[in-house]
């Protein structure tokens, strides 16, 4: 007796969150994400900036050698409101698009010439928040499979918040800063990454200050940190 296809999906759902590094985990939940709704691609974009600057970018992508994401998708930011991911940052709704060719969402589609082309974008959420947007594109989608999709991305929501909360444990000054930031108030167990690195800039001006360092000595501490920067990404060209 074959099992039901919906129950092999929450099957699948088990092996969701991974051990390894946030962009290895996000990239193995694009491919699952794809496999487990028979999609023909799927991205997973995330916010970054603060404030009125948070865009979304893709941070992982996963789809066949036709349906892959052109390089100036992969390196595009997305505001609220624009583009259909864009839109759905900004409702923080779920959305299915049935026939997208057929659809108010004609214009904004890579292929809307294909008969039948369908789509689905949902939030990425951590306590409520929405943190990112995840995609997918494919033919035939149906309420069920949005719902499935939607319970995907509470997993893809919570693989963001580990990977955040690991690095901050493994750092007792990231720690600290937080603590100090939030004044009193329990700290937010999720922070979007750029404002925590411009928290642990003032704490570190702070603590450099306090301990009596000069103005061109914490200059040279900064300085000191774009040039490990620096030599990281020449490595890694």
């Amino acid at each position: 007796m074959e099992d039901n296809p919906d129950l092999t999906r929450l099957r699948a759902l088990q092996h969701f969150l991974s051990d390894g590094s946030l962009e290895d985990t996000l990239q193995g939940q694009a491919r699952a994400c794809a496999h487990m709704l028979r999609a023909d691609s799927c991205s997973v974009m995330l916010l970054s900036g603060g404030g009125k600057d948070e865009r979304l970018r893709v941070h992982a992508h996963a789809g066949a050698p036709g349906d892959r994401l052109p390089a100036a998708a992969l390196e595009a930011s997305i505001g609220r409101g624009e583009a259909i991911c864009g839109q759905v940052l900004a409702s923080g709704q779920a959305l299915l698009v049935e026939d997208i060719g057929k659809s108010a969402y004609a214009l904004l589609a890579r292929r809307p010439q294909d008969p039948g082309r369908s789509m689905m974008s949902a939030p990425i959420r951590i306590e409520g928040r929405t943190v990112g947007v995840a995609n997918v594109a494919g033919a035939g989608f149906t309420q069920a499979d949005l719902v499935m999709f939607e319970v995907i991305c509470l997993f893809i929501g919570k693989s963001v918040q580990v990977a955040q909360l690991q690095h901050l444990l493994d750092s007792r000054f990231a720690r600290q800063a937080l603590a100090q930031e939030a004044d009193g108030a329990p700290p937010a167990a999720y922070r979007n990454p750029d404002e925590v690195a411009r928290i642990l800039a003032r704490s570190f001006y702070k603590e450099l200050s306090r301990a009596g360092f000069e103005a061109a000595q914490i200059v040279g501490a900064a300085s000191e940190i774009i040039d490990q920067l620096n030599s990281k990404l020449h490595k890694k060209h």
